[in-house]
């Protein structure tokens, strides 16, 4: 997700550099939630479970291996995704850029890691918006 031009600041100038780092050098371009390669399109059942083509398994959204029953129906539901790494602060503290506190996640992992991060913002912004609607305009109809 692209950096909003407001919070810039609050990320340190060699950003690319580090992300690029964290990526490619610690993690050699896969995952750390759940294994999936960079760059690669991997197909995936929506629900975390993806077909890794190097190891021709199935796999969970952590990563682990599973069995798909032989009987299941799983054509229907296949779809692709190109994956795409992102550096994450496991913290949400864009100032804190140690080493142990940078993850690598594809676009899912990313996404439910934030996923309480995003609520909470979420909250906030509808919070302030019926503050002010209360106090310019009256309680929302």
């Amino acid at each position: 997700m692209p950096t909003r031009p407001e919070h810039r600041f609050f990320y340190p100038i060699d950003r690319a550099q580090l992300s690029a780092l964290i990526r490619f050098g610690r993690v050699q371009g896969c995952c750390e939630g759940c294994g999936r390669p960079h760059g690669q399109i991997v197909y995936h059942l929506g629900d975390g479970r993806w077909w890794d083509a190097d190891a021709d398994r199935w796999r969970d959204g952590w990563g682990r291996r599973i069995r798909i029953a032989s009987g299941a129906d799983i054509l229907s539901q296949v779809r692709r995704t190109w994956v795409v790494l992102a550096a994450a602060h496991r913290d949400h503290d864009t100032s804190n850029n140690t080493d142990s506190n940078l993850a690598a996640f594809c676009q899912r992992c990313h996404m439910t890691h934030d996923r309480p991060e995003h609520q909470r913002r979420r909250w906030r912004t509808l919070f302030r918006r019926k503050v002010l609607g209360d106090l310019f305009g009256g309680p929302y109809g």
